[in-house]
């Protein structure tokens, strides 16, 4: 059954049926929080008649607030999906989160988008972190534009924010509408258009009304339209239209409107709409341009598809009668109807009652084993936010939403069931920052696990770990806004935990020869226990792991009883002796023992190889060892010294900058220990402004300094 909407509702409209792919625009809204995208899209909802009325993010009532916890958070967190319906085109609009720890939500909005609309306040500007995902778009390719959002804010400056944004993302970002100011020589009244030669007098509220540009309105822009049209006649490469042009010939809109769809469509001209959700300044013109100008899925070339078995297929084509693939978006968990699965449907078309094969491939690591099911799907929905609409289908290019699917995980390739097929994953950013988790009871433990595996199966920048040397359960996120969500998702299911430190695999080892004599002699009546062995400790090199050796003479120690020595000293160096981590990187010598003929046992002598090792590192030094890693940090050319400055107090070594090719950003290369990288993540987002990122990876064990390392120890101690 379709779940209901907030108190606000539905306006009436039935969902928006779509039976070919030119009837679509996937519009993904990105930029950064507080840029105004969740509001912007309430307003294109209530304006198209979507909804009776416009949520606020501050009163958690916004039709994308699809999630408890953007709710309890006032802030977006997770992709969802919107759509209106505008000159008889379905728009999918795509909200995604403006924090960058939600950045698995913008990368699954762009992989379902056909083209990006970056929103960017008016009062704020352009930051770093916007650029960076201007240029994570044009990595891949993705047709943008640019909505430059609340006009009616005191602090205002269109001008400046639109100079900004041509700055930051190059000169091809043009406005296709310039503000009309009202008497007051400062609020934004109206719009006239560059390309339509008409304006649009909002003065009176929304809708505006339409009339012909005058000769008042045409002088002030005339070298702004001249600019567009030389700008979109130049990147759609239309030879024809740009001799029009020169030869002086008024150029009409509807010669126009072909070349500009074009020139966006490649990826190299972005146009620029001022807009305002509060006044309603702009909304019906960013609509148009997003239908007229945007590109369909028919324009936007589609992921790869091999076989189940890795086999290669022929390229996908965008056609509602080809052969059925599709992708899961995002996975959520619903308390009505269960798991939702949103899904992009790349080719063929996706049916109620059809029986489908699921595929998920290339994930193992994250937490998603590679897995295969045929499953049958019961409805199709057209969802709007958390609201699930039922159609009768969805065909390649559109947006649907299946529920209760028991195997489908974000990133699953949803096939025919005789014609298996596997999109390869998006890429996706490494979760760099851990957080320790614990059930506070028992109880707690199998409602944990049952949430965790939830969590991680609709969140591939979630991952879930058990450490072997430490014991504890680590959750790798984003960042803190990241951890505070999914701890919030964990505790509203039922589960009650706590979170604590999280510990770095250490090791120990032995920084010096020692000898060590196990006495294991009990007797309490009936059958005693009696061993006793000599050993020789000699550390070895760094990644040597463990050798044993066997020089006992005369039989002292019987050699049956040798292989027991040998599991008793293993099983302490797993134990650990000082601080509880792995032994490693030593040989040990048995030399001498023991036996006796009737008390002697397997179990005696392993106890007494343990004993042996436990006080030969009473004699010896003991060398407690921490993981080294080397880290890539990429960052703009003004934060280096920055960078470099915090890497020196984490003890870290520098091995080398480099400039990236293009110039602005450069990448620090540097060896620190993984004890210091713990909050990386949340500190260099501190340094950087938010513009920062980097990698890792692990390198070696080599000697903690030793206050350190006495640190460690005592705390051991006292557990």
């Amino acid at each position: 059954m379709a779940q209901k909407t907030s108190e606000k509702g539905l306006s009436g409209a039935a969902a928006p049926v779509v039976t070919e792919p030119g009837r679509v625009r996937n519009v993904v809204l990105v930029g950064h929080s507080g840029a105004g995208k969740t509001t912007l899209v309430e307003a294109l909802l209530a304006a198209t008649g979507t909804i009776s009325r416009a949520g606020t993010v501050a009163d958690g009532t916004t039709v994308t607030d699809n999630d408890p916890a953007a709710v309890r958070q006032q802030r977006s967190v997770a992709l969802s999906c919107a759509p209106v319906v505008h000159q008889d085109v379905k728009v999918n609009l795509l909200d995604t989160p403006g924090y960058a720890d939600f950045v698995g939500e913008l990368r699954a909005g762009l992989r379902a988008a056909d083209a990006a609309l970056f929103v960017i306040s008016a009062v704020d500007g352009v930051d770093e972190a916007t650029v960076g995902l201007w240029e994570e778009c044009a990595a891949v390719g993705m047709p943008r534009a640019v909505a430059i959002t609340r006009l009616d804010h005191p602090r205002a400056d269109y001008e400046q924010t639109l100079q900004d944004c041509q700055d930051a993302f190059g000169e091809n970002v043009m406005p296709i509408y310039q503000p009309m100011l009202g008497d007051d020589g400062q609020s934004v009244v109206g719009l006239i258009g560059l390309v339509s030669l008409r304006v649009l007098d909002y003065s009176q509220g929304y809708p505006p009304r339409v009339g012909e540009a005058e000769p008042e309105h045409l002088n002030p822009i005339a070298d702004d339209r001249n600019q567009l049209i030389e700008g979109i006649i130049a990147e759609s490469e239309d030879e024809t239209l740009m001799d029009r042009y020169i030869g002086g010939e008024l150029i009409s809109t509807e010669a126009l409107i072909p070349d500009l769809e074009k020139a966006v469509a490649r990826g190299n001209f972005y146009p620029v709409v001022p807009v305002c959700a509060g006044t309603g300044v702009g909304l019906d013109a960013l609509l148009d341009g997003l239908v007229n100008a945007g590109p369909s899925p028919l324009e936007h070339d589609l992921p790869v598809v091999t076989g189940v078995d890795g086999a290669p297929r022929p390229p996908l084509i965008c056609d509602p009668d080809g052969p059925l693939v599709a992708e899961v978006v995002r996975t959520t968990i619903d308390r009505h109807v269960g798991r939702v699965s949103l899904v992009r449907v790349f080719s063929g078309t996706l049916r109620p009652d059809q029986t489908l094969h699921v595929s998920g491939h290339g994930l193992a690591e994250r937490g998603h084993p590679d897995h295969d099911a045929d499953e049958r799907v019961a409805h199709v929905y057209t969802p709007l936010g958390a609201t699930l609409r039922e159609v009768g289908a969805c065909v390649a290019g559109d947006i649907c939403a299946i529920t209760k699917s028991g195997s489908a995980e974000t990133g699953d390739t949803l096939s025919g069931k005789d014609d298996p097929m596997l999109m390869a994953p998006w890429s996706m950013p490494e979760p760099l920052l851990p957080i320790a988790v614990v059930a506070k009871t028992r109880s707690d433990e199998d409602a944990l696990a049952k949430n965790l595996a939830r969590l991680v199966a609709g969140d591939p920048t979630l991952r879930l770990e058990r450490n072997p040397d430490t014991h504890q359960l680590v959750l790798w996120t984003m960042g803190e806004s990241h951890a505070d969500v999914v701890l919030d998702r964990l505790r509203s299911g039922g589960v009650e935990l706590d979170t604590e430190p999280v510990k770095v695999s250490l090791r120990e080892t032995f920084g010096a020869k020692a000898k060590g004599h196990g006495r294991h002699v009990k007797q309490s009546g009936g059958h005693g226990q009696y061993a006793v062995c000599d050993i020789e400790i000699e550390p070895l090199p760094r990644g040597s792991g463990f050798q044993f050796v066997d020089k006992v003479v005369g039989g002292a120690v019987p050699h049956n009883y040798i292989p027991s020595v040998e599991k008793g000293v293993r099983a302490q160096l797993e134990k650990g002796i000082v601080a509880g981590y792995p032994v490693v990187d030593l040989k040990v010598t048995l030399v001498d023992g023991k036996a006796h003929s009737v008390d002697s046992s397997d179990a005696a002598f392993q106890t007494a190889g343990a004993l042996a090792l436990r006080e030969a590192a009473g004699a010896g030094q003991m060398t407690l060892l921490e993981p080294v890693d080397e880290i890539v940090v990429r960052v703009p050319d003004t934060y280096v010294g920055a960078v470099m400055s915090d890497l020196s107090g984490r003890r870290g070594r520098p091995l080398g900058t480099d400039t990236e090719d293009g110039g602005g950003h450069s990448l620090v290369r540097a060896e620190v220990p993984a004890i210091e990288l713990v909050r990386y993540a949340v500190e260099l987002r501190a340094i950087s402004s938010g513009a920062g990122t980097f990698s890792r990876s692990y390198l070696r064990h080599e000697p903690m300094p030793g206050h350190l390392a006495e640190g460690v120890k005592k705390e051991h101690a006292t557990h």
